[in-house]
C-alpha cells in the first residue's frame, strides 16, 4: 500500500474504533493545536485525537503502529522546542484525561492531562504542597511536564520532575502498558524503567498517569527582592544563604536590569520595588515547616549582605499580595520581551561557579554578531539554569534579526560547551535543537538513546521528528 493509502486506513480504523469523543477532523477544533506561543511553527495533521482513557490511547497506538502512522503528542501546548507541533502526524492530545485517581498524604495520582495549577490546589486542601512551580502553571498539563523532565524555581530545593514522580502509566508505541504507579517504595527487581520517560518528550510512549510526591505545606514563608551591582555577588548570596538557611532556601533568581525594565513598561501593574535602578536583581524565598523564627533569620541574613557590600538594596515582602507581586516581576520577563520585538532565546545550564564567565562571554559574544542587541539573562541561579535571551535591536527589521537565530544559537551554545555546560536545561531537545544535539552529544550516549528508542519504537511512531 502506498503511504497515503495507508494513512486512510489507518484514519478510517481509528474513527471506527474509538468513540466520536475521541477524535476530530474539525478544522476549526484542530487550528489550536497547531501553533505554539511563540509562533515559530505552523503545523497540520489529517486527524486529531483526544482520547478520554488509557484504554484509547492503547487502541490508537496499536492501530497506528500496524499501519506504521506516526503520531505527535501534545499537552497542554506550552512547549517551547516545537516538539508538540503535528507536521502532517496524526496529533493525540492527552487534554482529556485529567481524572485524579487517588490522594494519600505524601502522594497524588493524575492522569496527563491534569492541569498543574489544578495539582497545586488539590494538595493545598490537604495542607499539602507539591513543589513544581513554573509560569505556565494555569495552562501547563503533567504529562508533557513529565516529558520534558520540567524543572520551574524550585529546583535548587526539591529537583526537576524527575525528583518529583513516584511512578508513571506508560503506553508503549505497540499498545502495551508499563505501569510503576503502585510499586513498592524498596523494589529491585532489576533496570529502573521509569525514569527512561522522564525527559524523553514523548519519543518513546504516551504518558498517560502520574503519581507525584507531595511534601508538608510550609508554615513560614519569606520573599525577599536584592539589588545589587554585579552578577558575580549573586554567587556571594548564594554561598551566604547555603551557609545560613541552606534547608530553607526554595527559590533564587537571577534577573538583570534590563528584564525588570521591560517588565515594569510592558506588564500591567508591575512596577520596580526600588526607587533607584540597579544593575542585578536575585528573587529569594525561603520556606519552613518547623521554622518559626525564619523572618528574624532572613532578616540577619539581609543585614549581613548589606554590611558586606554585596548588595545595595533589599525588600522583604511584608504580606502574601507583596509577595505575589514581586513573584510576578521574574514569572513575567518572557512574556514582557513581546512587545520589544524579536527575540532569540537559549535555555541553557553552566557550572554554577562559571555564570559571571558564561556571561562576559555570550554577552560580548552575541553584540559582536549583532551590535545594539539587549541580552536577557534570567533564570534559576541555585542549579546553573540561565535563560539567556537577546532581543533585537531597538530600531532593527524583526526578520532581520531572527536571521541570525542559528548563528547566534551556534555561538551561545559553544561557550556553554566549553565551560562544561548543557544546551538545553528544562526546555527539552524537541526540533529546534535536534541538530546541534547530533553535533555535541556524547557519542556513546547518542548510541545507547537510539537502541533504547528502537527496542521501544521499532517501527519509529512515536514523535519520530523529534530528539533523535
Amino acid at each position: 500500500m502506498s503511504n497515503d493509502t495507508s494513512l486512510k486506513t489507518a484514519i478510517d480504523e481509528l474513527k471506527h474504533s474509538l468513540s466520536e469523543n475521541a477524535w476530530t477532523e474539525s478544522l476549526a477544533e484542530i487550528e489550536p493545536h497547531l501553533k505554539e506561543w511563540r509562533d515559530r511553527w505552523q503545523g497540520h495533521t489529517p486527524l486529531l485525537l483526544t482520547p478520554r482513557t488509557t484504554e484509547q490511547v492503547s487502541q490508537a497506538l496499536q492501530i497506528c503502529t500496524k499501519h506504521q502512522i506516526p503520531v505527535t503528542l501534545q499537552g497542554g501546548n506550552t512547549g517551547l522546542v516545537g516538539g508538540q507541533i503535528p507536521l502532517g502526524e496524526i496529533l493525540v492530545s492527552t487534554k482529556y484525561l485529567k481524572s485524579v485517581r487517588e490522594q494519600t498524604d505524601y502522594s497524588i495520582t493524575v492522569e496527563a492531562g491534569c492541569i498543574l495549577q489544578k495539582i497545586h490546589e488539590l494538595a493545598d486542601k490537604e495542607h499539602k504542597h507539591f513543589p513544581l512551580s513554573l509560569a505556565s502553571q494555569g495552562s501547563a498539563n503533567i504529562g508533557g511536564l513529565c516529558s520534558t523532565n520540567a524543572g520551574g524555581v524550585n529546583v535548587v530545593r526539591y529537583g526537576s520532575m524527575r525528583d518529583l514522580v513516584i511512578g508513571l502509566e506508560v503506553v508503549l508505541a505497540d499498545g502495551r502498558v508499563f505501569d510503576s504507579l503502585n510499586l513498592p517504595k524498596k523494589d529491585n527487581t532489576g533496570y529502573n524503567i521509569t525514569p527512561l520517560f522522564l525527559g524523553a518528550e514523548g519519543t518513546l510512549g504516551i504518558i498517560t498517569a502520574v503519581k507525584l510526591k507531595l511534601f508538608n505545606k510550609p508554615k513560614q514563608q519569606e520573599t525577599l527582592f536584592l539589588a545589587l551591582d554585579n552578577v558575580e555577588n549573586s554567587l556571594n548570596i548564594l554561598n551566604i544563604c547555603k551557609n545560613q538557611l541552606d534547608d530553607d532556601l526554595s527559590l533564587i533568581e537571577l534577573i538583570p536590569s534590563q528584564a525588570l525594565d521591560f517588565v515594569t513598561s510592558n506588564i500591567p501593574n508591575c512596577s520596580s520595588p526600588f526607587t533607584q535602578k540597579h544593575a542585578w536583581y536575585v528573587l529569594l524565598q525561603f520556606e519552613s515547616v518547623l521554622n518559626s523564627s525564619l523572618l528574624k533569620q532572613v532578616e540577619a541574613l539581609v543585614e549581613t549582605l548589606l554590611n558586606k557590600n554585596i548588595i545595595q538594596d533589599a525588600v522583604i515582602a511584608q504580606s502574601l499580595q507583596q509577595s505575589k507581586a514581586l513573584i510576578k516581576l521574574r514569572e513575567s520577563i518572557s512574556e514582557a520581551q513581546k512587545p520589544e520585538g524579536g527575540s532569540i532565546k537559549h535555555d541553557i545550564s553552566v557550572p554554577i561557579k562559571t555564570i559571571p564567565e558564561f556571561l562576559d562571554k555570550a554577552t560580548f559574544a552575541v553584540r559582536a554578531l549583532v551590535p545594539n542587541c539587549r541580552p536577557i539573562p534570567f533564570g534559576h541561579l541555585g542549579d546553573g539554569n540561565i535563560h539567556f535571551n537577546i532581543s533585537q535591536p531597538v530600531n532593527m527589521d524583526k526578520e532581520e534579526y531572527l536571521a541570525h537565530w542559528e548563528a547566534m544559537n551556534h555561538i551561545v551554545h559553544d561557550i556553554v560547551v566549553q565551560l562544561g555546560g548543557s544546551i538545553s536545561a528544562e526546555h527539552g531537545i524537541g526540533i529546534l535543537k535536534k541538530k546541534e544535539l547530533a553535533q555535541r552529544c556524547d557519542p556513546v550516549k547518542l548510541a545507547a538513546m537510539k537502541s533504547i528508542k528502537k527496542a521501544l519504537d521499532p517501527k519509529n511512531i512515536m514523535n519520530p521528528r523529534v530528539l533523535l
